[in-house]
């Protein structure tokens, strides 16, 4: 039996791994590093049980942050936007208009739920399409990593 290889994961990766499984025990499938549009990629999109569509942003530092001009182009393709930081982070940076998430490798908890603005319907299709295709591919490279997609 083949096992995974030992990868190094970065501390924004770190915090993702721990959003998702906090998300998981909540009922939400997620994908990391997941490209809404040309040019915006999400850290983590997450699809919960009813149907919606989440972007956490996992920050690992003040300097990460600062760096991120972004950030406001995700809104448009999500019902909510949430922050992922350790619990080390100043988060009197991130805006109160947004969701907290604190996090490490291994869980997370939320500590401010994202105000909701639900997608259009077309745009919720697309989105969930995307999501779906993409989880898919993903799954098909891990069993089949010569796979041409």
């Amino acid at each position: 039996m083949q096992t995974a290889p030992d990868i190094t994961l970065q501390p924004g990766q770190l915090l993702a791994r721990g959003v998702a499984r906090h998300l998981a025990s909540l009922n939400f499938a997620c994908v990391e590093e997941f490209t809404v549009t040309r040019g915006l990629r999400v850290d983590v999109m997450a699809l919960g049980p009813k149907g919606e569509l989440w972007v956490v942003e996992c920050k690992s530092s003040r300097a990460d942050f600062m760096s991120d001009g972004k950030w406001q182009g995700y809104l448009e393709w999500c019902d909510r936007y949430f922050w992922a930081v350790d619990e080390g982070f100043p988060t009197d940076l991130l805006p109160e208009q947004t969701g907290l998430i604190i996090a490490d490798a291994y869980d997370a908890e939320i500590l401010r739920m994202a105000p909701e603005d639900k997608l259009a319907p077309a745009r919720r299709k697309k989105m969930l399409h995307q999501f779906a295709t993409h989880a898919a591919r993903r799954l098909q490279v891990l069993r089949d990593p010569g796979a041409l997609l």
